[in-house]
């Protein structure tokens, strides 16, 4: 992984390198090559970090503490017509710049995962779930190479499969997936992005439509998930930082939020240091609740775009 002091010693290289690699990866997949849309993604994230690093003047709430419980990530949007894959990358003032479009398709996917393993705030490595089951995970290393791992196959048996982050203490971001029949298991993960046996946690998941999570909601450190049941009461799973229990006993956090058909968390969204919480309306409307780090868990909605409704938010 890149330390943060090699980090900022390439800012002035990784841009170059990663348009040049964006180019790359797109003509390799237009000549078919499966690995084209994630290098090309990841060049694109790689390009906008390095800028965002050298243009900051001052470190926010979220970079100023090290290590970084709740990292900021991109929002991955996929066209439902085209397929095409665009990124919305965070604002700092908790909302997301205009649209990044990738220049790739992204037909072959199921779901894109970012983790933060060195705590610095920003991505290092992802996830990738292929729509027929295949996980790979994507790095760049020291040298700006791009590297990829096959982690497994068969990961289609889950219906959820997200990393709200580290959940057993160690550095790196874990793994949870939900399958079919409402278990909820763990993976833990290691550097290289390749994961151990996965640990059942608990049964009756199924009764959840929407779960999202990434990093820090309560401000003890810890990655912590929201989950939405079919009723619409939205609950909140504390993390406990013992994989085979990561979480605590629910707590019930507000009814009504059946009104969004879409929940998820890029991290801290508005540059506060704590993890927060996007929704979109079926209409397209989309809004930010900002966590509070207390018990009243999230402020009140705002709206910070429309027109969401063309795409499936990963």
């Amino acid at each position: 992984m890149i330390s943060i002091r090699r980090r900022s010693a390439l800012r002035g290289t990784v841009t170059a390198v990663a348009v040049a690699m964006a180019a790359t990866a797109g003509t390799a997949f237009a000549a078919g090559d499966p690995t084209g849309p994630e290098q090309a993604r990841g060049a694109a994230v790689a390009e906008h970090q390095a800028r965002q690093k050298a243009a900051s003047a001052a470190p926010s709430a979220r970079a100023a503490a090290v290590p970084v419980t709740t990292p900021t990530f991109s929002m991955n949007a996929v066209d439902k017509q085209t397929d095409e894959l665009y990124l919305y990358f965070a604002d700092e003032a908790g909302g997301f710049e205009p649209r990044y479009p990738v220049g790739v398709t992204f037909e072959a996917f199921a779901d894109v995962i970012d983790v933060d393993n060195d705590r610095d705030g920003w991505s290092d490595g992802t996830w990738y779930l292929h729509k027929d089951g295949t996980l790979d995970y994507n790095w760049i290393d020291d040298n700006l190479d791009h590297h990829s791992n096959e982690v497994g196959w068969n990961y289609d048996v889950y219906t959820t499969l997200l990393s709200p982050g580290d959940l057993g203490g160690a550095q790196e971001a874990d793994l949870i997936g939900i399958d079919k029949a409402g278990v909820l298991w763990v993976y833990l993960a290691h550097p290289d992005g390749t994961v151990d046996s996965r640990v059942s946690i608990g049964k009756g998941w199924d009764q959840y439509t929407q779960i999202a999570g990434q990093g820090d909601l309560t401000g003890d450190g810890r990655a912590d998930i929201v989950a939405r049941d079919k009723s619409g009461v939205l609950w909140l799973y504390k993390g406990t930082g013992d994989y085979k229990a990561p979480f605590a006993p629910r707590t019930e956090i507000g009814r009504g939020w059946n009104i969004y058909d879409r929940l998820l968390s890029v991290g801290d969204l508005d540059a506060d240091g704590t993890s927060d919480l996007v929704a979109r309306e079926p209409d397209g409307d989309l809004y930010r609740y900002s966590g509070t780090a207390s018990a009243a868990v999230y402020e009140k909605p705002v709206k910070i775009g429309w027109g969401y409704d063309i795409y499936n938010l990963l």
